[in-house]
């Protein structure tokens, strides 16, 4: 629970030094991005919860302000419109004033094979991962840079570092969107706003239900036996709770994390094999 802007976890309250600042969350109606939010209405954050499912964004919304004592409004928007940018930003503008915080989140495209690609859908994969959540940062970090503080946080996908086989669509697009993050951090380092990015492994979520489910039907096994095959290759030896990755994202955004930009955080329970 929060405490006077902390986040309490037993009898120890850390303060992210995140009360009264106001974030905008993508994806925020389930999964990853509900954590997120989640996590900074605990630090004390009023909110903008954006995704497609209006009555979903409104359960969360009313569960996180009734929770922590936060404003939480909603907006519905589809991230592969490309007027999505746009509105987003008018309505953050009417709602919350300034955006301090931007969490860049949506759904992920379907399953491929690198090898069975069309236009179509890279272009709408693109879109979808990449442009238009470049070009949201684009229309609201020119306001965090004016106020000398701001943070984006991408939630990502481990997939951007050991490419996850069948998904090339999100290895490729989150990739180049890791590329912009990279540049932009650099570039905006010495103005108080930071670019960071979480890579989240087999964490709990519908997303990771439904891949399960299509990984089971093309082996010809049950989703259980999937779980345990995927489960060998987690250090930890379990799937991950979305709101482990919520706390991570709302560390990123806090004033202890002021001297981390450009950082890719896995959590991932070790799953990731690589040291870069």
């Amino acid at each position: 629970m929060r405490v006077d802007g902390a986040v309490r976890r037993g009898e120890v309250a850390v303060d992210l030094g995140l009360q009264g600042h106001k974030a905008l969350v993508g994806g925020a109606s389930r999964g990853l991005g509900r954590a997120a939010a989640e996590a900074l209405a605990a630090a004390g954050c009023d909110l903008l919860l954006w995704a497609r499912d209006e009555a979903a964004l409104a359960d969360v919304a009313r569960t996180v302000s009734k929770r922590h004592g936060v404003r939480a409004e909603i907006v519905t928007a589809d991230a592969y419109d490309p007027a999505t940018p746009q509105r987003l930003h008018e309505a953050a503008t009417s709602t919350l004033g300034d955006v301090d915080v931007l969490v860049l989140n949506s759904g992920g495209p379907p399953r491929c094979g690198a090898l069975e690609t069309d236009r179509e859908s890279w272009e709408a994969s693109f879109r979808l991962l990449c442009t238009g959540p470049v070009e949201l940062a684009t229309r609201l970090i020119p306001g965090m840079q004016r106020r000398g503080w701001g943070r984006v946080v991408a939630i990502l996908s481990s997939g951007v570092r050991q490419p996850i086989p069948g998904l090339v669509y999100s290895n490729a697009c989150r990739s180049a969107l890791v590329a912009w993050l990279k540049t932009a951090a650099a570039e905006l380092a010495s103005s108080g706003v930071t670019l960071n990015g979480v890579l989240p492994g087999r964490l709990a979520t519908d997303r990771v239900a439904e891949l399960d489910e299509a990984m089971a039907r093309e082996l010809g096994v049950d989703v259980a036996e999937v779980r345990r095959r995927s489960t060998t290759d987690i250090p930890a030896g379990r799937y991950g709770d979305p709101a482990e990755l919520g706390s991570v994202v709302a560390f990123l955004c806090s004033a202890a994390a002021s001297y981390v930009t450009g950082a890719l955080v896995p959590v991932d329970g070790g799953m990731i094999k690589g040291v870069a």
